[in-house]
């Protein structure tokens, strides 16, 4: 297989040099799975960043959605000063940036400026350091993620002036696998996906699916954060070139009453060798101890680490029977109603977490699916059998139904303090306070539908 083209320093000096590029964007993902930072002239790049990093404010890592500073959180606060914190690039990051010819992207760790470390809190450190724990075991992890987004022909401005009512959707129908559909959209679809090839991002396809306008585009799974920092990378692209067909883009998790828009996440061990730990021809089943302790320990850590899987408000409306979203906490073979569903066979066998949507941050779900199947293995926890049949209808133990819920159970966690520290649990456990509150405060849609003449 050609692998897609990568950029190297070296080449990045020659593009600068020519004229080709002449911006660097430095970025890091915040909580919400945003990229953050900023744009920096090429030169001074090449003479100063590239050696020595640059600088954000701390409130990136202490904001809400609005980017408004809140009170509560520990690392970064009026009384703390605001200061900055380091931008550390990793340069096998860089890559050119997808939609922007002139542009190259690198992604980054954060770290304190006074030499103490990573900051802990960070998204890309909080999935680091359960790397770091799967390679004590002699375990590398590898991931893929499949993120669907509804396409309005409405543009974004168009989009907020309306506050979002009254959208068009680019398809008018369900298209789900449809060629046709597809091809309704195909100049949006096949721009992303040549942007993201050129990013350096191996592509797999672009499929329909069944909301009005819902689509999704796949890529290669890779090393977990390796993966993590394409898939924000192209959610950031995908909303960019939609602006530019003069369209926009939502990966909310439930936009409307129809098919909410997930983010099925596939995980799979190898050893840090490269062998094969997850199949085991000998066993019932091709399964080997280590892949049915991994599966056992996601699910029963499942309903605790649920914020990590769902962190918004909005996250929960997903969760309805019959939708293709779980809400039975089981695992199954090939089942599409279970919350864990396992596929493949061989080097290919993975299990799949059904419960992330489009609004996930991909470091933190994939840190949280980790941290408890690591705990699995070395606790040896045993697989039940196989859900087999409608686990919607089931008694099995229940998807949590509201933030609120989620955000009590990662709180009180055990498990979840011991795996990830105090000070990350309280961090997003207080960004969950920090949602609600505002959400509790809101007068919705529904309610002046509901109340303004009939109540």
């Amino acid at each position: 297989m050609t692998a897609p083209p990568q950029l190297t320093v070296e080449q990045l000096r020659a593009d600068i040099a020519a004229g080709t590029v002449d911006t660097v964007i430095v970025a890091f993902t915040d909580m919400q799975g945003r990229l953050q930072g900023k744009r920096i002239h090429a030169q001074f790049f090449l003479d100063t960043v590239l050696g020595h990093g640059t600088e954000g404010c701390n409130y990136l890592l202490a904001v809400d959605v609005d980017m408004n500073t809140v009170d509560g959180y520990a690392i970064s606060s009026w009384e703390r000063g605001y200061g900055d914190m380091m931008f550390d690039l990793d340069l096998a990051t860089l890559r050119r940036t997808p939609g922007q010819p002139y542009s190259a992207t690198v992604q980054c760790d954060l770290s304190w400026l006074d030499g103490s470390g990573l900051v802990r809190e960070s998204p890309r450190s909080v999935l680091k350091a359960q790397v770091e724990a799967a390679a004590e075991l002699g375990l590398a992890g590898f991931t893929g993620t499949e993120l669907e987004f509804i396409v309005f022909e409405d543009s974004f401005d168009q989009a907020w002036d309306r506050r979002y009512q009254g959208l068009t959707g680019a398809n008018r129908y369900n298209v789900d696998y449809s060629i046709l559909g597809g091809t309704r959209v195909e100049p949006l679809l096949r721009d992303i996906r040549n942007e993201m090839y050129a990013a350096g991002v191996t592509v797999e396809s672009a499929k329909g699916e069944c909301n009005l306008g819902q689509h999704e585009i796949a890529f290669l799974y890779d090393e977990v954060v390796r993966t993590c920092d394409n898939h924000v990378v192209y959610k950031n692209a995908a909303k960019e070139l939609a602006a530019r067909h003069g369209q926009s883009l939502t990966f909310m998790a439930k936009f409307d009453e129809r098919e909410g828009n997930s983010c099925h996440i596939h995980l799979s061990l190898r050893g840090t060798d490269g062998g094969i730990v997850f199949a085991d021809d000998e066993r019932e089943g091709g399964r080997s101890a280590v892949f049915e302790h991994f599966v056992a320990g996601i699910q029963t850590r499942l309903r605790e680490l649920t914020l990590l899987y769902a962190p918004n408000v909005n996250s929960y409306k997903r969760f309805q029977p019959g939708s293709f979203a779980p809400t039975a906490i089981a695992w199954g073979t090939d089942n599409r109603t279970c919350a864990l569903r396992v596929v493949g066979h061989g080097a290919g066998l993975r299990v799949e977490n059904r419960v992330p949507g489009g609004d996930v941050n991909p470091y933190l779900a994939v840190a949280g699916m980790l941290a408890s199947g690591l705990h699995g293995i070395r606790e040896e926890i045993e697989l039940e059998p196989a859900f087999e049949g409608n686990a919607y209808a089931s008694d099995k133990d229940r998807v949590p139904s509201t933030l609120a819920e989620a955000r009590d159970l990662f709180a009180a966690s055990d498990f979840a303090r011991a795996a990830f520290g105090d000070d990350v649990v309280d961090h997003y456990a207080h960004a969950a306070e920090v949602e609600l509150t505002a959400f509790n405060a809101a007068v919705t849609d529904w309610e002046r539908v509901r109340g303004f003449e009939r109540l």
